[in-house]
């Protein structure tokens, strides 16, 4: 070859190579970067409905259905907390976190700087006083007796930006120094006037603090989904789309929210005020021997059947002719070794030992919590009828290892047409229903007072 052809060659060569250095690369899409990395971030709020920790383990709603979607793209889930909303919304900008998770309402102005994907839920906005403490308003106008104070940069905040002067004597503040779960307390604890809270965070907080009451709604049917950065870029949001789609087709975001909020929205007042009086007053008593007895269960578990069966009553008696503490039946007592079912002592060994039983023939696929609600019916309706409610659901279609499918079928039991197939009959399939869910709010109200150190 020619030395100029050579020359020419080599010319051209390093003009390519030079065009190419100094065109723009092409950026790999967001799921390739999360693939890349193996590890999918998700910004949230920690709270107890969000994201929080028990004994050392990650839980909350929005951490269940991370960590689902996290499992469906092959990668790790890393949860980055924070307390203010605000700072969520920068790390996202920042391209810190990839998604936020933190049961965020889709507003007008948030959705001009962020994507939102599909909705999995849906709350109100109410105004929150304490029960006692001034008389109900109706309405924003009649709130000339205080102030409301809300979470800086929250979606309440915006509403009441939203407002202008258009309420001359309504007065209003923001705060970064508290988040909405504390600012509930300071209601409870006389120290603010008014709050508005999502309706979720309200039912939850209602368990522990009944004189939490509603004023009015302010917002009604509010979209709750995660957002992610604005852009063309699709591939990450897709998967959002689709992953949401899946789960709601195949029922898993009814059985999730099930698992988390499932018993908090039936509230009563009266109910619950006399529960909490309860453990102030009566449980101490035998705060000790539920500890003894309870074997492989959670003490307060245990304590919370007996609030439900007995109102910590040793010498209740039904009209059908259960007795104590934990309400069992004369061959139930038999069974388990007791003697007198009025004395505190034996009923709740008893009581312990029968629920244990009822929970090793719960199908050992069925996981936690379900499992322990499964048990919980049982030893309220008999395994039988538990187990005609799960064949009925998984002839109408339901999944019988689910709780959120089989509630819905258990008072089905009351109807002949149903009742009449089954191997053990007609049963008060309702009552199980209102037995786990009073069970399951008692038990959530020791828990935090436990925790609180209050017990």
């Amino acid at each position: 070859m020619p030395k100029s052809v050579v020359s020419l060659f080599a010319a051209v060569l390093f003009a390519v190579t030079l065009i190419t250095a100094c065109s723009p690369q092409t950026r790999p899409n967001a799921m390739t970067v999360v693939q890349e990395r193996q590890v999918l971030r998700v910004g949230t709020l920690m709270n107890p409905t969000s994201y929080y920790f028990d004994h050392d383990r990650e839980q909350g709603f929005e951490y269940d259905l991370a960590k689902r979607f996290a499992d469906r793209l092959g990668v790790e889930l890393e949860m980055v907390p924070r307390f203010d909303v605000n700072d969520l919304f920068t790390m996202l900008r920042r391209g810190e976190v990839d998604i936020v998770a933190a049961g965020l309402d889709r507003t007008s102005s948030r959705a001009k700087v962020f994507r939102f994907g599909p909705p999995y839920d849906v709350i109100s906005q109410k105004v929150v006083f304490k029960q006692g403490s001034r008389q109900r308003p109706r309405d924003l106008q009649q709130i000339t007796d205080g102030e409301i104070v809300v979470v800086e940069g929250s979606s309440h905040h915006e509403f009441l930006q939203s407002l202008g002067n258009s309420i001359p004597t309504l007065e209003w503040r923001a705060t970064r120094d508290h988040d909405a779960v504390e600012l509930l307390q300071m209601v409870i604890n006389e120290e603010i006037d008014y709050t508005i809270a999502d309706s979720t965070t309200l039912d939850v907080q209602r368990r522990f603090h009944p004189d939490l009451s509603v004023a009015f709604t302010v917002k009604e049917d509010q979209d709750i989904a995660w957002a992610l950065p604005q852009g063309t870029d699709d591939s990450l949001f897709s998967a959002v789309v689709e992953y949401f789609g899946e789960i709601r087709a195949s029922g898993r975001l009814a059985h999730i929210k099930e698992q988390h909020f499932g018993h908090v929205n039936q509230f009563n007042y009266v109910t619950t005020s006399l529960f909490i009086e309860a453990v102030n007053r009566v449980l101490p008593r035998y705060t000790d021997l539920f500890k003894e007895h309870s074997g492989s269960l959670d003490w307060r578990l245990l304590a919370a059947i007996s609030y439900q069966e007995s109102l910590w009553d040793p010498r209740a008696v039904s009209p059908t002719g259960v007795r104590g503490m934990m309400m069992l039946t004369l061959p139930t007592a038999k069974a388990m070794g007791v003697n007198s079912r009025l004395n505190a002592e034996q009923s709740i060994r008893g009581g312990a030992r029968y629920l244990e039983r009822m929970l090793d023939r719960v199908p050992a696929r069925i996981p936690q919590p379900d499992r322990t609600w499964f048990a919980l019916a049982a030893y309220n309706i008999g395994f039988g009828h538990l187990e005609d409610a799960r064949i009925i659901t998984e002839q109408q279609g339901g999944n019988p290892d689910r709780w959120v499918d089989v509630k819905k079928r258990l008072p089905l039991l009351r109807q002949k047409q149903f009742y009449r197939h089954t191997r053990y009959g007609f049963a008060r399939g309702d009552e199980p229903v209102k037995y786990v869910g009073n069970i399951r709010r008692f038990y959530d109200t020791l828990k935090y007072l436990d925790e609180q150190g209050r017990l």
